[in-house]
């Protein structure tokens, strides 16, 4: 990779940026989704857009994220977390800054997972004069 600028043009479509800010996005530990209903499934099946992520160059790169993030984690780490890899993807795939990055937590997701059953443990006696006779020091 040239360390010195090369002069000319390279042009970035607006789906690979989309495509860069969905990945870093749903990286990010304890982010669920963007928000949306089953609309927004079948949005991302289809191959949009995927709604709660909107991408403009007004004034630079402008990103809007509407996420939903995992009940119980910190919600203000969440989107520390995303901020952070979002402007790091750009950064790193495009070697331009994001001059704006809003996101917003529309909802939490609780997940319902069954708990793994406690091991069961059996319970042996052991004799006094065994431990005592082991050298084992016990307080």
């Amino acid at each position: 990779m040239p360390s010195e600028p090369i002069p000319g043009r390279s042009l970035v479509t607006k789906r690979a940026i989309i495509d860069i800010v969905r990945t870093a996005t749903l990286g990010s530990y304890g982010v669920t989704g963007f928000s949306g209903g089953i609309l927004h499934r079948i949005h991302e099946w289809l191959g949009f857009a995927p709604r709660g992520l909107h991408v403009s160059f007004a004034n630079g790169i402008a990103i809007k994220l509407d996420l939903t993030v995992a009940y119980g984690l910190p919600i203000a780490e969440v989107a520390r977390q995303v901020d952070s890899a979002v402007r790091y993807g750009i950064r790193r795939a495009l070697g331009r800054e994001v001059e704006r990055l809003t996101i917003h937590v529309d909802g939490l997701r609780y997940q319902e997972t069954a708990l793994p059953a406690p091991p069961v443990v059996e319970l042996t006696s052991v004799p006094v004069g065994d431990l005592a006779e082991s050298g084992t020091d016990v307080a």
